[in-house]
């Protein structure tokens, strides 16, 4: 039930990335502009991240996940009856901000299991995580299609999150409120956090690969649109639906970050993201079976890599989990947002190949983190203390 409520409500961000192209025409507007509403959700998502999640350390799980879930409500309600792409941008950001659920859940649920299964608990939530993903995309497509508006998405989450409002409640643990607690002491601790290399490296990889994920798939339903397919939104939904073999795949990463410890998982990770956007740069400019593969590819490193940097984190310390989530969450989505922002300006002047040269690119960079660190952290430890 935790792993299915992270997929309805992580699905509000990514509604929109097959409606793009009908968003652009529906109000008159370039797909440059129109892409700004993917830039949008991560941006919001990033924002609820920072000041949100820190309060699953201190707060009843029970109120706060529903104060959230009935604010993405409102949001929904606000985008579906959006009159120009200005309103549609403020009720993105106000969904994703409102609609971090997953971000509270994941590192609650950690601390329900045995330290030895946190990695398999991490993976069976990021399962749910991104399955909701990929197949709100599909849903999306699906329902703008055949409904005939891009704005009937927006209305059947709102009606999905409103029946988990009801059911949720009733599977998480009670836990009151921690007293003397402050909001503004939480965020002060932050900062403080980064002492930990684990973390930082975490959230370098997230950043990186989350960025190159989020510009590929902001920008396929102008490759899917354009003269090379010219296919509608459904058929860009769908790639959600193709592409979450891949991500069922993954599950595994966590049993084997358990054994052979994250590193060489995010290795794995990369290197099978690299053959994604090598892939679809070679031979996905004109083969729907190429982009299938590609995208199943991207799916199944990127939720690899994540489930390999939450446990990494996660073992860090029980009591404040939810704070390490927050410092590595939001990275990973202001890499989402300069990643969908970034791949927009690089489709409309390289197109699909330079999106997929983009995509490449971060790739190294993370490579070559993971690389420096754990070479670093080797000669550390070899080194004798003086």
């Amino acid at each position: 039930m935790l792993a299915f409520a992270c997929g309805v409500m992580v699905a509000n961000i990514y509604l929109c990335q097959p409606l793009l192209a009908e968003i652009a025409r529906a109000f008159g507007v370039c797909a440059e502009r129109a892409a700004l509403v993917a830039v949008a959700t991560q941006v919001g998502y990033t924002l609820g991240i920072l000041l949100v999640v820190p309060l699953a350390d201190c707060s009843d799980p029970v109120k706060l996940i529903r104060r959230m879930m009935l604010l993405t409500i409102v949001g929904l309600i606000a985008a579906a009856a959006a009159p120009g792409l200005a309103v549609l941008l403020v009720a993105s950001v106000s969904i994703a901000a409102t609609c971090v659920v997953a971000q509270i859940l994941i590192p609650m649920a950690t601390t329900l299991a045995a330290p030895e299964y946190r990695g398999r608990i991490v993976s069976k939530l990021s399962t749910g995580l991104i399955l909701g993903i990929l197949l709100s995309r599909t849903f999306s497509g699906l329902a703008a299609e055949y409904l005939g508006s891009w704005r009937a998405p927006f209305l059947l989450e709102a009606v999905l999150v409103s029946v988990l409002f009801f059911v949720l409640p009733k599977f998480l643990p009670k836990r009151p409120a921690s007293a003397g607690v402050g909001y503004w002491k939480l965020l002060k601790s932050l900062g403080p956090l980064l002492k930990h290399r684990e973390l930082r490296l975490s959230m370098a990889l997230s950043f990186c690969c989350f960025a190159g994920f989020s510009a590929l798939w902001a920008t396929l339903a102008f490759h899917l649109a354009s003269s090379a397919f010219e296919l509608g939104p459904a058929a860009a939904g769908l790639f959600g639906l193709w592409g979450a073999p891949g991500a069922l795949l993954a599950p595994m990463a966590g049993r084997l970050a358990d054994r052979w410890g994250p590193a060489r998982v995010n290795a794995f990770a990369l290197v099978s993201m690299a053959g994604c956007f090598v892939l679809a740069a070679t031979y996905g400019q004109a083969s729907i079976a190429a982009l299938v593969i590609a995208v199943n590819l991207l799916d199944f490193g990127m939720q690899s890599g994540q489930v390999a940097n939450q446990a990494r984190i996660f073992g860090l310390g029980a009591e404040i989990r939810g704070r390490l989530n927050t410092l590595y969450m939001v990275v990973t989505f202001a890499g989402g947002a300069i990643g969908a922002m970034t791949g927009g300006w690089v489709w409309s002047i390289a197109g699909w190949i330079g999106v997929c040269f983009l995509g490449v690119g971060l790739v190294l960079v993370a490579a070559l983190t993971l690389v420096c660190t754990t070479v670093f952290s080797s000669v550390a430890s070899e080194t004798p203390a003086l």
